[in-house]
């Protein structure tokens, strides 16, 4: 099982969403734990290592945990995705790996992995995503 760690990041009902270079699917942002990193910890470097801003720690909340067939990898190899909604300071820009960053509806569900798909239909049904 592949474990990772994602940030929900919503603005006018659309969840910010990255393309990582060389890719043809969109991701939420995050990634996997290094070491022995704990969630907020994972979240707060990915997040800077990928979109160059800060993670408020204090105004981080668990959303839930997805686990879907892993993109792009053997059947049978499953994602877990941890997911939190917080805050930021600086300016969202691309870093690291990150090609694009977009602003992504329910309508885009063809773009996106498996388990985003699982996420944007939660987020979806819940009302915070168009």
């Amino acid at each position: 099982m592949i474990d990772k760690i994602a940030w929900i990041y919503i603005k006018d009902k659309k969840i910010l969403s990255t393309l990582s270079k060389g890719k043809d699917t969109y991701y939420i942002p995050g990634g996997k734990r290094e070491n022995f990193e704990n969630d907020v910890e994972t979240l707060t470097r990915e997040i800077k290592e990928e979109l160059s801003v800060d993670i408020l720690t204090d105004s981080i909340k668990y959303y839930g945990t997805f686990k879907a067939q892993a993109h792009g990898k053997k059947e049978g190899i499953v994602v877990k995705m941890s997911c939190y909604m917080a805050d930021f300071k600086g300016i969202l820009k691309e870093d690291s790996e990150i090609d694009k960053i977009v602003w992504l509806k329910y309508c885009d569900v063809d773009k996106i992995s498996p388990v985003d798909k699982l996420i944007f239909e939660d987020l979806h049904n819940k009302g915070l995503i168009d």
